[in-house]
């Protein structure tokens, strides 16, 4: 099992059994089927990110509460350690950097884009807010019926409790910090 599904699976099935859910009452809350979230919890599936974000949505909790382990008091993160949820087939890569902490109620991911890529994303909880910095190629976002562009060096705000969509149009990869705000 590799480390990133092992993760998945022990955050799923605490959650769960946390909030006393059988996998029917989950699979009713995500959207996820009951026999995959099942492979998820024995570590059997590498779950895509659209996958965990349902599952999270489902469970309202954020993200990163379900592919990262408890915090340390200090952390020194390399990505090129990390293996990171892939979409796309493989041409949009995130990788959670700092999970979620609920006395700061944020979490930071940083996100590959391989040229042409899009990434199609499901509504946050009500109010809550990305913010994006791009260090390289171009980043289209698509939210609420608007659309946002940034190059290098720039950066984008908006509300993510609707469909938004991610996409490079840049012939270079993408590289993004986000930071994704959920209010009380």
């Amino acid at each position: 099992m590799d480390f990133i599904n092992s993760i998945v699976a022990e955050n799923l099935k605490r959650l769960r059994e946390q909030r006393k859910m059988s996998l029917d009452a989950a699979a009713k809350a995500s959207g996820v089927s009951k026999s995959m979230l099942g492979q998820i919890e024995r570590g059997e599936v590498n779950p895509t990110i659209s996958t965990v974000w349902k599952i999270a949505n489902g469970f309202k909790v954020p993200f990163t509460e379900l592919v990262s382990c408890p915090e340390a008091e200090y952390e020194v993160v390399d990505t090129a350690l990390m293996q990171p949820f892939l979409e796309d087939d493989g041409h949009f890569r995130n990788y959670p950097v700092f999970p979620f902490d609920s006395a700061r109620r944020f979490e930071m991911i940083y996100i590959e884009l391989d040229p042409g890529s899009s990434l199609k994303a499901d509504p946050h909880p009500e109010n809550t807010q990305e913010f994006l910095t791009v260090f390289s190629g171009n980043l289209e976002i698509q939210a609420a019926g608007e659309r946002f562009c940034a190059g290098r060096g720039g950066a984008i705000r908006f509300q993510a409790d609707c469909p938004h969509e991610y996409h490079n149009s840049s012939l270079e990869i993408c590289r993004l910090s986000m930071v994704i705000y959920y209010p009380d």
